[in-house]
């Protein structure tokens, strides 16, 4: 058995125990735990009840790792469980009335007329959610099936033999900074499993590795990104009531019309507001900050009149797989599938993820039971997820806005006009397939930002670290670095030079500082967006596992 040499920070030649099982997912979002609670309910069907189905996942609680907007379309629910309603699945509000404002640069704003919105953001018959509620009661109803799920047990390493998926070992933990053993050391285990699904969420570090390795992503157009940066605020009683089940998107102010992006406000219950903003990362600017974009939106009169005499409540921030089907890697091989955001099965156009996570988890397992009923978990028993997949309305629908994100490569206006062909020719635009990008590669030089940083308060426009207190984020601080520098010379010498360390800059949490000068790196504030991974100019930074427990608490988010 050979094991996957992606970067790792366990101990080398350390003696592990073994848990064999029949399926081990990864991850405990919306995608796997579907996947594990149809995948029980099937093999109960086929008669094979004795089939192990493990869930782990690296935060300390299932979905204090889990963040999204959220307004969902329950269309995914629905196919997972007709009475979800019933069995008192946790939702916000129904949502009653949405719109778009542009916001314009010196305060005043336009709303859209209803007639006039654009389609892909009106919902109607879709409801607001904590995504971090939904995902806790789905752990409670795999657990009722009879899954196990194990939180604090991140995945560290793929085990392959040959080509084949043969499971993951966990991170160690009790190893101080330089990797030596500490008193309280206690080994990664060994999971071997018929069948590993990869449901890491978005930039997952083992489904990168996978994907590179074994060339999944051949023929497909690169990832594109963007980041989100959320918080979760209690208002005054009238406006709380006021925007109860409402749901406002915006474009405009901050962003220029050669960037993609824009804001959301959505309104909750008890008198709560979820709002947030989301850039590409393709954005060209070296001083790209998704928060500080995030403040100057809140800054706006439009926003921040909606904002007096609240406190915030809560803050995090993720990266959004936007690049659609053309950027979909193949989903499954020998013993192991992608789903959900791992896979980077998002609609950029609707801004909506969750409904087709559950039901490309649910596909899988579809594929899986087969596959296990058939003492047969290559990778063509497993093809049949691919298969299932292609006939299904998830691949209907990425395949309906197919060239969306690309088109607004070429800037806002010309995106706005590419897009509008795009809804009269069934998704195709003015090209039948769009190429890509690597966001990183479209960086320019320092020499060209205009991007500044804005004024903070102590009220409502929060400076990094104090939204950062608010995300609950904490690791233990003796372990190794789990952002790796692959060569800090970069980081000393071209980087300042070319590009200013934009690392400094898109962190969402100042994990990466420059106090005198030279990079200071504050691993404790990481919130596991994984934005560093992505947007580095040279590919230099790896944002690694850490050990269990570490990391955000995205209660309610």
């Amino acid at each position: 058995m050979t094991e996957d040499k992606e970067r790792c920070l366990n101990a080398p030649d350390t003696e592990r125990e073994e848990l064999p099982v029949d399926v081990a997912l990864v991850g405990a979002g919306p995608a796997s735990l579907a996947c594990a609670i149809h995948l029980r309910r099937l093999l109960a069907e086929r008669g094979l009840e004795d089939k192990t189905v493990l869930v782990i996942d690296k935060a300390e609680e299932i979905g204090h790792h889990t963040l999204s907007g959220a307004v969902m379309d329950p269309r995914g629910l629905a196919g997972l469980f007709p009475d979800w309603r019933e069995r008192g699945c946790p939702i916000e509000a129904e949502v009653g009335e949405d719109w778009a404002e542009i916001l314009r640069p010196g305060g005043g704003s336009r709303r859209i007329p209803a007639p006039l919105t654009p389609p892909q953001l009106r919902n109607h018959g879709n409801v607001i959610i904590s995504l971090n509620r939904l995902v806790r009661w789905l752990g409670e109803q795999a657990e009722e099936l009879g899954c196990e799920v194990y939180p604090g047990f991140p995945a560290a390493e793929v085990t392959y033999d040959g080509e084949r998926v043969t499971g993951v070992v966990t991170r160690d933990s009790g190893l101080d900074k330089e990797g030596a053993k500490k008193p309280t050391f206690e080994p990664g285990m060994r999971v071997s499993a018929e069948v590993t699904v990869f449901a890491e969420g978005s930039r997952g570090h083992l489904t990168k590795g996978l994907i590179k390795r074994l060339g999944l992503d051949a023929g497909a157009n690169p990832q594109t990104w963007a980041t989100g940066v959320k918080e979760i605020w209690e208002v005054p009683e009238e406006t709380g009531a006021a925007m109860f089940g409402k749901v406002m998107h915006t474009g405009g102010h901050p962003l220029g019309t050669d960037a993609y992006g824009g804001g959301f406000i959505y309104g909750l219950s008890e008198n709560r507001l979820a709002l947030g903003f989301a850039v590409g990362l393709d954005y060209h600017d070296a001083r790209l900050d998704p928060h500080a974009l995030f403040v100057r939106w809140k800054q706006h009169p439009r926003i921040a009149g909606l904002l007096q005499g609240g406190k915030i409540l809560r803050y995090g921030a993720k990266t959004i797989p936007e690049g659609g089907i053309f950027a979909l890697p193949r989903l499954s091989g020998d013993g192991f599938c992608l789903i959900g955001d791992a896979a980077g099965m998002v609609n950029a156009s609707t801004l909506k993820g969750v409904h087709l996570a559950i039901e490309s988890g649910r596909l899988a397992a579809e594929a899986i039971a087969d596959a296990l009923a058939g003492n047969d978990t290559g990778s063509g028993a497993l093809g049949r997820y691919d298969e299932l997949f292609a006939d299904s309305w998830v691949k209907k629908e990425l395949w309906g806005v197919r060239n969306y994100r690309q088109a607004f490569d070429g800037g806002l206006f010309a995106g706005m006009v590419d897009f509008a062909a795009q809804r009269v020719t069934g998704g195709r635009g003015f090209f039948k397939r769009r190429p890509g990008h690597t966001d990183h590669s479209t960086t320019r030089p320092l020499s060209e930002s205009k991007l500044g940083a804005p004024t903070f308060d102590d009220g409502l426009f929060l400076d990094k670290l104090t939204d950062v207190y608010h995300s609950g984020a904490v690791h233990e601080e003796d372990q190794p670095n789990h952002l790796v520098i692959n060569d800090p010379t970069i980081c000393a010498t071209r980087c300042p030079e070319e590009y200013g360390n934009p690392c400094q800059h898109f962190c969402p949490a100042a994990v990466y500082e420059l106090p005198e000068g030279e990079l200071q790196l504050n691993p404790s504030n990481c919130v596991h967006c994984k934005t560093c991974d992505i947007a580095d100019p040279y590919e230099n930074i790896e944002w690694v596992v850490p050990e269990g427990g570490g990391g955000p608490k995205y209660t309610d988010m």
